[in-house]
């Protein structure tokens, strides 16, 4: 779906708005907005409409319509789909479609064939603002106003309600855009994402997820974003079990793992956010500064309490409140005097509190420190109540400051401990001066470190889009035991340790050739025995024949196989290397520390498959376990380009299977000094059919 096919639905010049008391509302919304263009409302059953005159039917309109606005039940809304044609596209308000079950979604199928083609926003969904060209395709009141020159945010909302309740914000964020697609029958919020950054008017989008639909055709999307440089913050529900089981009844979307959401919105530089304040809050601090170069950050308050808590949201957020550069130093002691312990973040005391020339001189001093983002927590007293005067010149030091050319390196933010001592007329004038108004400190900061993880990962080469996974082929998978399964990975380039089967008759004659040198490891050999470890199947470091020969006497109850491989040493890490298949997101990578710790530390990181080396890479730098990988306190480190190719390796090989693989386990994996080693794998997959 192209940009071209919702321009008419997103920007319309004319519009038609059909149904009864939610129509009548949409279309109210319509004139009191300022729509330019012809309001065409449609009822066979009323002369008018919010003082417009009604036509009986589509086929009686004048033209067809850039926009409809269809406010009927649902099985009159099919029928209304069916008149569609020739118009530019239709949001659909009525609910009682493939959220309710296996009969909604039967009328949603007849929807989409009525429609031939014809987009169609919903159904089940609140509609659409479009406040550059004064649209209000919407049921109800709302918060927004116009924006008649310059940007503005786009918000695309799965639920209409939070939509709605959104667009009541008081933080001076400009809302360019409010869609919400309810079950996304037709447009998704990847079609919208294209069809938005081709809006220069656009500056950032933000989106309410319950489900991703298609994960590749949502990663094109994304790439298409960041190659047009428009950021995308994203608010997913769905990540507990409840809200997952929650989102299914809602939009009949499928949550996904949310591990698995985490790994795309990283792999693409989307910022997430875990509530409605902190979207909000990342919104606007890129649709004034855009993504950060980084996430070092200073902040000035007259308080020690500020300064402290502030350090400590910092720390959380994963910002960095670095020492002072000497000169910025040396300026604020200057300023501040002997009394003032100067440090980031920066506790200016109440000394000069009033005094606009020497916080103006602080505030400059501070800003020309050349970190990524400078604060001023300023928190404002109830107008209805108290006086502003002072709060209105330390104000005004920190504007005359921004507009001094030695601080324009730096994102400016004045921000409130709380959202509500943040006045909206405040936050409003610092906007058109470029300056960030945060309501709330944690929020602030959350949303700091987001613009800068975005910013991060447009440093990167962008990741190719992912392609569409291939269903799991039907039957139940079997299960390989680990010496098939090691056989195949070495086969496709893993390096295993060297081994041999043997019955114990063959361990017993003393003419058989063993696979290595003492010491040794045996393991009990079979299909069913994928705990082995639990089940006393291995015995590690057998230094002689005899005791060989008695721990596969002992575990000849298990099994009357037996696996006999080198004792591998020296690894510098033990490693899990997993492949799973999930329903929405198909295979994916899980890296993490193996061996007895797998359960027990749950260290571990997702990557989506296909995966290349720098994914993998990426995903081990970002595990704990790296500090070993790494070296640890003077120990070697392991052989990292090894590693990562046998990881690679794995991978690649379920690529080419992913038709039939359901799941694979290696674990653990060595990390050596020269080299890695797989000493355990097991696969299940599916065999092909006869």
């Amino acid at each position: 779906m192209t940009a071209n096919r919702l321009a008419r639905l997103l920007r319309p010049r004319s519009l038609a708005i059909v149904g009864g008391k939610a129509a009548e509302e949409a279309a109210r919304q319509c004139r009191a907005l300022g729509f330019a263009g012809p309001i065409w409302p449609v009822n066979p059953k009323r002369a008018e409409m919010a003082g417009l005159p009604c036509f009986p039917d589509m086929a009686a309109l004048p033209e067809a319509p850039d926009a409809v606005f269809i406010a009927a039940p649902a099985p009159a809304t099919i029928a209304l789909a069916g008149e569609l044609t020739g118009a530019g596209g239709a949001i659909c308000y009525a609910a009682d479609f493939a959220e309710i079950g296996p009969e909604g979604q039967a009328r949603q199928t007849a929807l989409l064939e009525a429609a031939q083609g014809v987009p169609l926003i919903g159904p089940n969904c609140y509609g659409m603002l479009n406040l550059f060209d004064r649209v209000a395709l919407w049921p109800d009141q709302h918060g927004c106003l116009p924006i008649d020159s310059g940007k503005g945010v786009a918000i695309v909302s799965q639920s209409g309600n939070l939509a709605l309740n959104l667009t009541m914000q008081a933080r001076a964020l400009p809302i360019g855009y409010v869609i919400s697609v309810g079950n996304c029958a037709d447009v998704t919020p990847a079609d919208l994402i294209e069809a938005l950054i081709a809006d220069e008017r656009v500056s950032a989008i933000g989106l309410h997820l319950e489900g991703l639909g298609s994960v590749a055709r949502f990663s094109e999307a994304c790439l298409a974003a960041r190659a047009a440089g428009v950021p995308i913050v994203a608010l997913k529900t769905g990540a507990s079990a409840k809200g997952a089981a929650l989102t299914m009844s809602h939009t009949s979307s499928l949550a996904g793992a949310d591990a698995l959401v985490d790994a795309l919105f990283a792999r693409y530089g989307i910022a997430r956010a875990h509530d409605p304040a902190t979207f909000l809050e990342t919104l606007k601090l890129l649709h004034v500064a855009g993504p950060l170069r980084g996430r070092r950050i200073t902040s000035a308050s007259c308080s020690g309490g500020e300064a402290s808590l502030t350090a400590d949201l910092a720390e959380a957020a994963g910002l960095e409140t670095p020492d002072f550069p000497p000169a910025t130093q040396a300026a604020l002691e200057q300023v501040l005097g002997q009394r003032v312990h100067v440090a980031n973040p920066l506790d200016y005391h109440t000394y000069i509190w009033g005094d606009l020339a020497a916080t103006t001189a602080c505030f400059g001093a501070m800003l020309g420190a050349d970190f990524e983002a400078s604060l001023l927590i300023l928190d404002f007293p109830r107008a209805d109540r108290c006086l502003a005067a002072d709060w209105d010149v330390t104000l005004a030091a920190f504007r005359t400051a921004c507009a001094l050319p030695a601080t324009s390196g730096t994102v400016r933010i004045v921000v409130s401990s709380l959202a509500e001592t943040m006045p909206e007329a405040v936050a409003t004038a610092l906007l058109a001066d470029g300056i960030v108004p945060a309501g709330g400190l944690a929020e602030a900061l959350r949303a700091i470190a987001a613009a800068a993880g975005i910013g991060e990962a447009w440093a990167r080469p962008a990741a190719n889009a992912l392609p569409e996974m291939p269903s799991a082929l039907p039957g139940e998978p079997a299960l390989w035991d680990e010496v098939r399964s090691k056989a195949t990975l070495a086969i496709a380039g893993v390096p295993v340790a060297r081994g041999r089967v043997l019955r114990l008759a063959e361990l017993e004659d003393a003419a058989t050739v063993l696979p290595a040198p003492f010491p040794l490891v045996l393991k009990a050999a079979g299909a069913n025995l994928a705990h082995k470890t639990e089940l006393g199947g291995v015995a590690l470091n057998l230094a002689s024949r005899p005791a060989l020969l008695t721990a596969a006497e002992g575990m000849s109850g298990l099994s009357d196989r037996f696996l006999i491989e080198e004792m591998v040493g020296g690894a510098v890490a033990e490693l899990i290397v997993g492949v799973g298949r999930d329903p929405q997101f198909g295979l994916f990578l899980t890296l993490g520390a193996g061996g007895v710790f797998v359960e027990l530390l749950r260290q571990t990181a997702q990557v989506l498959l296909p995966a290349s080396h720098t994914d993998i890479a990426a995903a081990l730098a970002g595990l704990p376990l790296q500090k070993l990988l790494a070296g640890y306190r003077g120990k070697p480190g392991c052989d990292m380009a090894a590693l990562v190719a046998a990881i690679a390796a794995i991978a690649d090989w379920a690529m080419a299977h992913a038709d039939r693989l359901e799941e694979m386990d290696v674990n653990p994996l060595l990390a050596l000094p020269t080299g890695a080693v797989a000493v355990d794998a097991l696969i299940r997959i599916r065999e092909p059919q006869a």
